[in-house]
Parts: structure tokens; C-alpha cells; sequence
């Protein structure tokens, strides 16, 4: 029998199939669901600054509209304010205790300070760890790449001085020098990285002449990005990669691991295809870890990276010369 176990963030998991953020997610049925399947792991659904200030917002507009209605009652009572975090805190707490598996919390913030106070909130639920989802698209011809990096190491030094749970940073693959960044992320107390957040990118409809937002499902095919950014960073830095984006397979997994993944992260198959699917997955990385005699994920982990010396596909710019002349 294979051995799938493996470490992640410094938390050990049963196999390297965890279940990225997502509306499986949201759940706590649904995370009952996927540890049943057999997934290693589920990062929960993530915490949104944005999404607390709109709610705080349409609360404080209801309190205000009945503002009038009666002065010497709304004087009577004490003032009532938004609970923020504390129900998306208290929902995880709820999670936690329904599943043995690791949770992990995810955070999206808008705002510098928030990070920290988000993160500490969710320490206090018992989670086993904590996703960062950076993302800075900016729109200002005046600020430079080193700008943005700075303030996003800076960030996450914040976080990791807030908390003692493990850190894993959910990247974009749009960085100037993507390794240089990931090593100052590690420097700076980054336990792990996903490779990549898929970004829901807008459309256009030329015939009514307006924007669109549609989901692409995924498949194999973008799976190659990450395969290839994992296979070139995996053995320069200490920190566990969990690739993400178009894996739905067990074979896709294998890919991931022979580039030097320590874990993957799977969604869009297990929205098609229920969470059954993650036992199929595991059963096609256990027989094709069979059929090529690997007992465990060591064995095997990071044959095809950049850094083996005896590594046939180098993942370099020469292969894109290759291809385009037909060298290949």
C-alpha cells in the first residue's frame, strides 16, 4: 500500500489533497462531507474585509431609519453595534469542532491594519493554520513593483508577529521576480505557498457593449502554470508549495509532487464533481504510484524540479524557443 502521508506548513496530512477555499467550503456539512471522502485537509471559506463593511453598513442603516421613530426608546436601550468578525469567527468555531481534519482559515483584506486583527480573531478558533490571499492590482502608473512588494512583506511580518499558527501566502503569478518575492515571504515567517489564486477575470459582451463576470471552469491545461513555477521555486526555499488550479486528477497531482508541491489544492472538479471525487483522485495517485514502484510521496517529490541536477525538462525560456521553431 502507498504511503500518501505528507507535511504541509509544518501540519502533517493523511494524503496531499487539501480543498482550497470555495463555496465546498461553507459549510460545515459540507466539510463533514469532504473529510468523509477523504481529503487531508479544507481551507474554510474566506474572511472578506469588503464583505464586513458592506454588512456593517446595511446594519447601520437599518438602526438609522428607525432613528425617528421613537426618541425616547432609542434612548432607553444601549447602542447596538455590528459583531464584525465575530460571526465568521464563531461559524469557524463550529467547523472546528465538527471535523478532525486540519482546517485552515483564509483572509482577504482590503485595508493594511486589518490583517493582523483578522488573523488574531481566527487564532482564537482553534484553526491550524491561516491563508493569506494577497492581491494588489494597482492602477497608478506612479507606484513601482518594489512598492507593492515592500508593503506585502511588511504585511505579512505584521501577521506572523500577531499569531503563532503556521502562515501560508496564496500568490498571483503577476510579480516582477516571483522566486525573489517567495524568498522574502519566507524571510518574513511565510510557512507555506499556493501556486496560484485563480482570479475571476472580467468580459466583455460586444454585441449589448457591457461587462461580464463568468466563471471559466477549469481543466488540466492550467494546471501548467503552477507546474511550472512550482517545479522552477520548490527547491529554493525551505517553505511546503501547494499547487492549485486545474487539478483534477490523481495523475495531475503526481505532476505537482515530481515538480516539488507538497500539497495540492483542488476545487473546481469537486464543484462538478462532488466530493466523491476525492477518493477517486487519491485512488489514481495510489495506483500510479503503484505502477512506477514509489511507496511514498518522497520518492518521487521534486524528480522533474528545476534544482535536480538530473532533471530532463529544464522549465527555462529555451523550451518556449524550442517549441516556437520546432526544435523541440
Amino acid at each position: 500500500m502507498s504511503d500518501l502521508r505528507t507535511t504541509y506548513m509544518g501540519i502533517s496530512l493523511k494524503n496531499p489533497l487539501i480543498v482550497g477555499s470555495s463555496p465546498l467550503s461553507t459549510r460545515v456539512d459540507k466539510i463533514q462531507a469532504l473529510e468523509a471522502a477523504g481529503a487531508a485537509a479544507v481551507v474554510l471559506k474566506s474572511l472578506f474585509e469588503e464583505q464586513v463593511r458592506i454588512d456593517a453598513e446595511a446594519f447601520e442603516e437599518d438602526l438609522a431609519r428607525h432613528n425617528e421613530t421613537s426618541a425616547e426608546a432609542t434612548s432607553m436601550f444601549p447602542r447596538l453595534e455590528h459583531a464584525g468578525t465575530r460571526t465568521h469567527a464563531y461559524w469557524v468555531k463550529e467547523a472546528r469542532k465538527a471535523v478532525k481534519i486540519p482546517l485552515i482559515a483564509s483572509i482577504n483584506c482590503l485595508t493594511d491594519q486589518q490583517w493582523a486583527e483578522y488573523a488574531r480573531a481566527l487564532e482564537g478558533t482553534g484553526v491550524d493554520g491561516l491563508e493569506l490571499n494577497l492581491y494588489s492590482p494597482s492602477r497608478d502608473t506612479n507606484t513601482t513593483a518594489a512598492q507593492i512588494e515592500d508593503r506585502e512583506v511588511k504585511l505579512l511580518d505584521e501577521v506572523r508577529k500577531a499569531v503563532k499558527i503556521p502562515i501560508a501566502v496564496k500568490l498571483h503569478p503577476f510579480y516582477t521576480n516571483l522566486p525573489n518575492f517567495v524568498k522574502r515571504l519566507e524571510d518574513a515567517g511565510a510557512n507555506g505557498f499556493v501556486m496560484f489564486n485563480r482570479l475571476f477575470q472580467p468580459d466583455i459582451d460586444v454585441d449589448l457593449e457591457v461587462k461580464r463576470a463568468r466563471y471559466h471552469e477549469t481543466n488540466s491545461d492550467d494546471a501548467l502554470l503552477p507546474l511550472r513555477w512550482t517545479a522552477l521555486i520548490s527547491g529554493q526555499i525551505k517553505a511546503g508549495i501547494a499547487a492549485s488550479t486545474g487539478i483534477g486528477s490523481g495523475r495531475d497531482m503526481a505532476k505537482m509532487i515530481l515538480a516539488g508541491a507538497r500539497a495540492t489544492q483542488v476545487v473546481g472538479v469537486l464543484l462538478r464533481e462532488k466530493p466523491a471525487h476525492v477518493g477517486r483522485m487519491l485512488e489514481e495517485l495510489t495506483a500510479w504510484m503503484n505502477l512506477h514502484n514509489y511507496k511514498n510521496l518522497e520518492a518521487f517529490r521534486g524528480k522533474l524540479a528545476r534544482v535536480n541536477p538530473g532533471d530532463p525538462w529544464t522549465f527555462s525560456a529555451s523550451q518556449y524557443v524550442e517549441g516556437l521553431l520546432g526544435l523541440g
